[in-house]
């Protein structure tokens, strides 16, 4: 039993991780037309989750754990808008360096591994039950 809820555990953490990747590919996508009011000022940039893996000494295994989010430090797009009030000196406007092709990859990567270590939790579940009723 003690596997089972081993892995339980081990499984909600990396659920837990990918609801965090989840939260920030969403506020990628809600500020993917930010662009600064200031002449020649910066866009929003894209935020990017790194993981880490994380050792529970009362478990005895590691642990999926969200290391930090980093801001992508790829260029931003510069699009000519000389009317626009944040373009530079040369009428250009800097955009933000998402991309909603690869947001929409990475929230179905993560939303697929959210599954999976549900998947884990509930088979857990399934098997301890299993287990008490053949004790009965």
């Amino acid at each position: 039993m003690d596997e089972l809820y081993q892995s339980s555990r081990i499984a909600a953490s990396g659920m837990k991780a990918q609801a965090k990747r989840l939260r920030v590919v969403s506020q990628n996508l809600a500020n993917k037309d930010s662009v600064s009011t200031q002449p020649g000022g910066e866009p929003y940039r894209r935020q990017v989750v790194t993981f880490k893996a994380e050792l529970d000494r009362e478990l005895g295994a590691d642990k999926v754990a969200v290391r930090k989010v980093i801001e992508d430090m790829s260029d931003f797009q510069r699009v000519y808008d000389p009317s626009h009030p944040g373009a530079d000196d040369a009428g250009y406007v800097l955009r933000p360096n998402v991309n909603p092709l690869i947001e929409m990859m990475d929230m179905r990567e993560a939303q697929r591994s959210y599954e999976a270590n549900l998947n884990v939790i509930s088979t857990s579940k399934e098997m301890v039950r299993q287990t008490i009723d053949l004790l009965r």
